[in-house]
């Protein structure tokens, strides 16, 4: 049948600004056409009013200029999950602060036709203009397959382009073509066969599957079975309970090395760049609380946040890469099964996995777990993964507790990441059994054939990604650290006790004026608001066997949890610049006195410090982050909340435990 029925659309405002809505399933390529027609000046915002996220970007047509609008990857426009649900709504017009789409740019993947002609069907019911991109031609090409285009539009009653967003093949007709939708629109020619599996009596959803087969069956000549039988042998080494699971830490393994070995050399590099602008600033001004300002509140906050971007970029680039060529769909379906058991989907994996590099890129990457119960319950435990920053404060602890004994050392180093991962997992099944109820969800996922990776895409996902997080959580931890450095440096100390004055005196007599500077530091800090604070805190901290010192330490590792090893350098007099002098740093600590003579480091309050540090949220960058993430304060809090109860119940155990063995 020929027949037709015209189906009408709003009429469109010319004089607003125009935006065409990127719809299709997933994996159909839509994130590489987008990446293609935007580039660059693509940014990544959230629906007015919920927490998912979409991007949107400007694509330059031959007469104007539109915003191109990247929705969720959809099967149906009966929407199952919240993501799905926003698609729909933002299709409409029916969210606040959106407007209608003038125009929908429907993905279409040319090796799964009939599949992706079932949302196809529903687009063109919704009363707007629709141009299809038949996308992944050039594969479609190499296994012999050939599309009767102009039947094709004919039943569909719309214009079609087929395209390769991988390679750019036919973007210049794409474009074309979709300045024509903008300057012309005119509602899809709904084909009479359409038209009755959309109103027949039966279900609905067997009438459109019949529909898309029977559409696909007629228009196409070859088929991609061949490029599914090797994704299909591949599938069965990759996928399998036993070799799959070893084959997924191979690659994880891989990737996480490359990521530290790759990272370390920028890391060292910007944090090289701003020690120098710091030393420069320093012998550019004179002493005082503006030189402190700009080099220990603004150098030292920006960077230590532009140290996290190497690992940010590395880490998207190489998940990038992973993700488009269809492996980290397989590394999910494959950790599913174990994640499942402690209330996490197996997208939680990579996260969790990446969490011990960072807290901060790890949580940016939880937006691809779909429901947002179990994204959350993500979120909420990721910190608990040991990160690069606990580090310093480990090997702090090891040289403490084992100076001469490595084996005892690495285990129990080893012993510290175990902590982690189980109390990452515990808390994950907790959290699931109260505060985030619910089973969950079922795993289904489409795994894609095996592709290609594209670098674009990886560079421009990177940088996307890298972008957002320099203006949305650098600005706020920069705040945090300024905070921090006026907490420590005021009030100024206008009287040094005397016993330091004639420590001082001593020193300066004898031409040592860098200790001389690190009594001064010290004295400084101690009476400084962060002081005070140690000091009015030391009653709590006292039952895990911290002293006053240790607890400004801990005060001030809320900026990032190493700078507890500069504050503890000043606080007992070996200076800011002996932190890096490890032995002397130890020996001063292990030398350290209550006033009634017990020393401050034993071995319970050593461990106690240790499984604190494992355990606690020391780190208001990642809760900035976490807020950003949730949409709301109250996850951050409870994040705090949870795990600062966590880590101080574990240490008073610790602590407690070994003093009633003799620890203490």
């Amino acid at each position: 049948m020929s027949s037709t029925l015209e189906v009408t659309s709003p009429p469109i405002q010319q004089s607003r600004s125009l935006t065409i809505a990127l719809v299709g399933n997933p994996n159909a390529g839509k994130t590489t056409l987008f990446n293609r027609l935007t580039g660059l000046r693509a940014q990544t915002a959230n629906f007015p009013g919920t927490t998912v996220e979409h991007r949107r970007g400007r694509v330059q047509l031959h007469d104007a200029e539109v915003t191109l609008a990247d929705l969720p990857g959809l099967y149906t426009l009966d929407a199952v999950t919240p993501d799905e649900q926003i698609a729909v709504d933002a299709l409409a017009g029916k969210l606040r602060g959106w407007q209608r789409p003038c125009g929908v740019l429907a993905v279409v993947d040319a090796t799964n036709l009939e599949r992706n002609l079932f949302l196809t069907s529903q687009l063109l019911e919704q009363g707007l203009p629709v141009l299809v991109a038949l996308n992944m031609i050039d594969v479609s090409d190499q296994h012999e397959m050939h599309f009767d285009l102009a039947q094709l539009e004919e039943r569909l009653g719309c214009p079609i382009v087929p395209i390769s967003a991988r390679t750019g093949r036919g973007l210049d007709q794409l474009r074309t073509a979709l300045g024509k939708l903008v300057a012309a629109p005119a509602a899809p020619q709904l084909h009479a066969d359409l038209v009755a599996c959309g109103s027949c009596g039966g279900c609905q959803y067997s009438a459109r599957y019949d529909w898309a087969e029977q559409l696909a069956t007629t228009t196409t000549r070859g088929d991609a079975s061949a490029h599914g039988r090797r994704s299909e042998a591949i599938d069965r080494v990759l996928t399998h309970k036993v070799v799959g699971l070893a084959c997924f830490a191979g690659i994880m393994l891989l990737t996480f090395m490359f990521n530290f070995w790759m990272a370390q050399y920028p890391m060292d590099l910007i944090d090289g760049w701003f020690g120098l602008a710091s030393q420069a600033v320093g012998r550019l001004l004179p002493a005082g609380d503006l030189s402190s300002l700009l080099t220990d509140g603004v150098i030292g906050g920006v960077g230590g946040m532009l140290i996290f971007l190497p690992q940010i970029c590395m880490l998207f680039f190489l998940l990038g890469l992973l993700e488009d060529s269809g492996y980290l769909a397989r590394a999910v379906f494959v950790m599913d099964r174990l994640m499942y058991r402690v209330g996490l989907p197996g997208k939680a994996f990579v996260p969790l996995l990446s969490a011990h590099a960072c807290a901060i890129p790890a949580i940016m990457s939880t937006r691809v777990i779909d429901n947002r119960r179990d994204r959350l319950a993500t979120i909420l435990v990721l910190p608990l993964m040991t990160c690069s920053a606990r580090l310093p404060v480990y090997a702090m602890m090891m040289a403490l507790l084992f100076p001469h004994d490595p084996l005892q050392a690495s285990l129990l180093f080893a012993a510290s990441y175990v902590l982690g991962i189980v109390a990452a997992l515990t808390a994950a099944w907790a959290l699931k059994s109260t505060v985030l109820p619910g089973r969950t969800r079922p795993l289904v996922i489409e795994l894609p054939n095996y592709r290609v990776p594209s670098l674009r895409n990886a560079l421009l996902l990177m940088f996307d990604r890298a972008s957002e997080f320099v203006k949305t959580a650098g600005t706020t931890i920069m705040i945090i650290s300024l905070v921090i450095w006026a907490l420590a440096t005021y009030p100024k100390t206008t009287e040094m006790p005397a016993a330091q004055q004639a420590q001082l005196a001593a020193l300066e007599s004898s031409g040592q004026v860098v200790p001389a500077q690190a009594l001064v530091d010290q004295v400084q800090l101690e009476q400084s608001f962060a002081g005070q604070l140690g000091r009015g805190l030391e009653p709590i901290f006292q039952p895990l066997g911290f002293d006053w010192r240790i607890s400004v330490g801990v005060l001030s590792s809320f900026a990032a949890r190493e700078v507890i090893v500069s504050t503890l350098a000043v606080l007992y007099g070996v200076g800011s610049e002996g932190a890096e002098d490890a032995g002397l740093l130890v020996d001063r600590l292990r030398a350290s006195t209550y006033a009634d003579g017990r020393p401050v480091f034993t071995t319970a309050s050593c461990l106690s410090l240790l499984v604190f540090y494992v355990l606690a949220m020391q780190c208001l960058p990642t809760q900035v982050v976490t807020r950003r993430e949730t949409g709301s304060w109250k996850w951050p809090l409870l994040q705090l909340g949870y795990m600062s109860g966590l880590a101080y119940l574990a240490a008073l155990l610790t602590y407690q435990g070994a003093c009633a063995l003799g620890y203490g």
